[in-house]
């Protein structure tokens, strides 16, 4: 595979993996050169918000696939929240998602926000589909803290 280093053989792997084909978006974005370095439409999320509300700002999220995005998550109020997406997850390739000092690589399909906290998730949409969102902690998401995931194909 020349022109390919050896994460693009990895992801390259992946994608063929999840049966894209060469016409797909994520593969052309994989031949014009390395993920890591596109450049990153930031999406800011609010996981309820000062009041305490059970919600996430905004609940419908939409993204292309093969395209490089920073996910900054805010957590704004008393109480902590889930970022639960797993079937996302499973649609995505992560870069990395950074919280404080700690910077985690692979697979990540929840994130606990505590009060005041925030998170950035870097990924590209691989597959598309509509996923849901929620809070897993009991009550919230019954509570309304729910939301939708499209990554839209092209």
């Amino acid at each position: 595979m020349v022109g390919f280093g050896p994460w693009g053989r990895v992801v390259l792997g992946c994608l063929l993996c999840l049966g894209l084909s060469w016409g797909s978006p994520a593969i052309a974005a994989i031949s014009s050169g390395d993920l890591s370095r596109q450049s990153v439409t930031e999406v800011t999320v609010s996981l309820g918000n000062s009041a305490n509300e059970f919600k996430f700002e905004p609940s419908s999220l939409e993204f292309v696939p093969g395209k490089r995005y920073l996910l900054r998550l805010t957590n704004p109020s008393q109480l902590k929240h889930y970022f639960t997406a797993k079937d996302f997850a499973d649609a995505i390739w992560s870069q990395k998602v950074e919280a404080g000092k700690v910077e985690i690589k692979g697979a990540v399909h929840e994130l606990e926000l505590k009060p005041g906290a925030t998170a950035e998730w870097v990924f590209v949409p691989m597959k598309s589909g509509k996923y849901s969102l929620r809070c897993s902690i009991p009550g919230h998401t019954e509570a309304g803290m729910i939301g939708e995931i499209v990554i839209a194909g092209k």
